[in-house]
């Protein structure tokens, strides 16, 4: 009986957790980041009337590498959008990430590269793992998401 009524509590958290993933159409989340120069840089700055990409990654994650490597390959297709790169790694780690990875994509005027010191990421944006990557459109509403390194191309087919 114990056991029945555990796996019943279970499956109601679970559910409660799951349906609190962002859908499309859903606002951007107001949030505070931190620039590399240590400036704070809310999500209330990202400017309405241009697409925002934000991916969420972590310096040690191939999947994340791998991503931000296929980006830095399609620069050409990412300069009409607003690029925002946030993590919670240290500044030593981010900047090995880029010099190894992402490279292009430092270099680009439309990248910033933010740092989730006070850790409000995960509560807000509910990310089911690295990378995930989160399609803005112009009045700030959410038109895709994804946490499979595998949906880039549908980003890029969703960036024209």
């Amino acid at each position: 009986m114990k056991k029945i009524i555990f796996s019943l509590i279970l499956c109601a958290f679970s559910t409660i957790a799951f349906s609190q993933a962002l859908l499309p159409g859903s606002v951007l989340p107001t949030a505070v980041f931190y620039k590399t120069d240590g400036n704070a840089y809310s999500t209330s700055q990202i400017a309405k009337g241009k697409k925002a990409l934000l991916m969420f990654f972590d310096a040690t994650c191939e999947h994340c590498q791998r991503t931000a490597a296929n980006m830095s390959k399609r620069t050409k297709k990412l300069k009409n959008f607003n690029i925002y790169m946030i993590t919670q790694d240290e500044q030593r780690s981010i900047d090995y990430f880029f010099t190894n990875y992402g490279k292009p994509l430092q270099a680009l005027k439309n990248v910033t590269i933010l740092q989730d010191r006070d850790r409000v990421f995960i509560p807000l944006f509910h990310p089911k793992q690295y990378p995930s990557l989160y399609l803005y459109d112009t009045d700030k509403n959410l038109t895709f998401y994804s946490s499979n390194e595998k949906d880039l191309p549908k980003f890029f087919d969703l960036m024209k």
